[in-house]
């Protein structure tokens, strides 16, 4: 097919990545280790672990699940624990030893890690104890038989270890009393590991290596299927992207989002893969502390989503945070607002790069080049050795500027979801594409504006309206911190327009709303109903506003007129 979009390419960036450059995840451990064996690999609250003491702690881990816990290769490991040391050094432990990692939110309800332990099959976890009671409230009908507790201070020094673990449990009682029989603690796993040798397995780009849930805020969460093949590849695609604006073993990336979210994951692994080191924190709604993280790090890069970047440019300490040093900046995950856009660049004097992809595609599909001086409002054009088009209900291609579903092919792509090959058949077009269920368009430069999503379109007199533009138009107004667009039944149009705002100024009123919106609105897209609210909108773990939650809340409640 015509490639477009490969004349917007930066010099240096090749249409294509070698995938067989490494067999496995695996070998691009081993060879980042290697390469870069005395630089910080990682960094968490304060302290350092370099590339070679990972790749120690994970061999010792990797021994412990086979030699001791008895596991075997292909065996689901479950990861229930923030952004700690601990998680990097359980996550190559668990895949160098040919095993599949099973990212938990440790937020979880215990009706939610019920499904996902059930559903994945995990026979083993590693839990922060922070969360084990939720764990304990559970385990009795899940399949699995090895469980291994931490501590938030386990890999830090001795007296920062003790102090920081006293002071989680009796001081702030963060840990709620838990009782797991047989439950083996992680420093003591690690230390009868590295008296073993694992054994070494030779993996390819077909072994399994993540079973990683998504779906949950629309139906029953569905494990993706992403193979050591297809993160290999999205990690070389990134890590090519990237290459214009950044150099082996000099980069300092901050993660403030979860590592269990695949968009914070494979940006930590190619970071990882060139040598950077990782700034991990695993708390970003404790503004003070991030922020304190941030003066500190002299950070270089940093990946976030666009509540981050508003919740960031709010606070007041964040005009102290020196940027001079930084390079790049890539919002993903959901939608960057205009507003958040602008004040970005304003301030930091870089703009946000922004991206696209799913869980289904592990996760970078579509990115805007790194080497833009503006944020574009586009997603962006395909990353190399990917394709993209935008198509009908059809599965034809529509016409160049025109809206249909973005879908996608590339070695990134999912295989499946895990036992459900009907759903696997639905997503799938007859010739291979990946319905990503979000509708956009394409330029004739093969630039890629996305609208929203398909689930998501509000339908008024046969008008399609999007609800992220609604919500750009809403969060330009100075009085407004957050809001978010849904539809609405109505009788006479079908559906209508109802915003739900949270106010910044408390003194906006519903007048002044919709005076702002009608400069920026046609008739059909003006909201019909304005609700406000004082506590914040219900999001998902990384921050993107969960509609549907808010469509349940009104799905009772009549349609006046504005």
């Amino acid at each position: 097919m015509d490639k477009p979009w490969l004349a917007q390419y930066p010099a240096g960036v090749p249409a294509e990545i070698d995938i067989h450059q490494f067999a496995s995840l695996k070998d691009v451990l081993a060879a980042s280790c290697v390469r870069f064996a005395d630089l910080p690999a990682y960094q968490s609250m304060g302290t350092a672990m370099t590339f070679r003491q990972l790749d120690d702690a994970s061999c010792a881990f990797s021994a412990w699940l086979q030699k001791v816990a008895g596991l075997k290769r292909g065996d689901r490991v479950a990861l229930m624990m923030p952004n700690l040391l601990q998680y990097p050094v359980v996550l190559f432990g668990v895949l160098r030893a040919g095993m599949v990692v099973v990212n938990v939110n440790p937020l979880y309800t215990p009706r939610e890690l019920k499904h996902q332990l059930i559903d994945s099959g995990a026979t083993a976890i590693v839990v922060l104890e922070n969360f084990a009671h939720t764990l304990e409230q559970v385990i009795a009908a899940t399949p699995l038989r090895t469980v291994v507790t931490t501590q938030v201070g386990d890999l830090l020094p001795p007296l920062r270890r003790l102090l920081t673990n006293a002071v989680v449990k009796h001081v702030k009682k963060l840990v709620p009393h838990w009782q797991l029989a047989g439950a083996v603690d992680f420093r003591r796993a690690l230390a009868d590991g590295r008296a073993l040798l694992p054994d070494e397995l030779l993996l390819t780009h077909d072994d399994l290596a993540f079973l990683q849930y998504t779906g949950g805020t629309t139906g029953v969460a569905k494990g993706v299927m992403l193979s050591h093949g297809n993160m290999v590849a999205n990690v070389l695609q990134v890590a090519a992207w990237m290459s214009p604006n950044l150099s082996d073993g000099k980069e300092i990336l901050v993660i403030p989002l979860p590592l269990y979210h695949v968009f914070a994951l494979t940006g930590a692994l190619a970071f990882f893969s060139i040598g950077a080191q990782t700034v991990l924190v695993a708390n970003p709604r404790d503004m003070p502390a991030f922020l304190k993280v941030l003066r500190e790090s002299r950070f270089t890069a940093i990946i976030g989503v666009n509540t981050l970047f508003r919740a960031l440019l709010d606070a007041p300490g964040f005009a102290n945070v020196e940027l001079r040093q930084l390079k790049l900046v890539v919002a993903g995950g959901m939608a960057v607002q205009n507003v958040v856009a602008h004040r970005w660049k304003e301030r930091a004097g870089v703009p946000l790069v922004e991206g696209y992809g799913l869980t289904e595609t592990a996760p970078v599909a579509i990115a805007n080049p790194v080497t833009i001086q503006e944020w574009s409002g586009q997603i962006g054009v395909p990353v190399p050795s990917t394709e993209a088009a935008i198509l009908d209900d059809e599965g034809g291609p529509v016409a160049l500027g025109q809206v249909g579903e973005i879908c996608l092919r590339g070695p990134q792509v999912m295989s499946g979801y895990w036992q459900r090959p009907d759903e696997t058949a639905r997503v799938f077009t007859a010739d291979g594409w990946l319905r990503t269920g979000d509708m956009g368009m394409m330029d004739a430069r093969g630039s890629i504006r996305i609208t929203d999503r398909k689930k998501d379109m509000i339908v008024v007199s046969g008008f399609k309206v999007f609800p992220n533009e609604i919500e750009d138009v809403l969060t330009m107004h100075p009085g407004v911190l957050e809001a978010a667009a849904i539809g609405v039944h109505d009788e006479r149009s079908g559906e209508a327009v109802k915003v739900v705002v949270v106010r910044q100024d408390p003194a906006l009123t519903e007048a002044a709303l919709l005076a702002h919106c009608r400069l920026h609105l046609t008739g059909y897209k003006m909201p019909r109903i304005v609700e406000f609210r004082t506590e914040p909108l219900p999001k998902t773990h990384i921050g993107k506003i969960l509609r549907r939650a808010l469509r349940d809340d009104s799905a009772a409640v009549p349609v006046a007129a504005a």
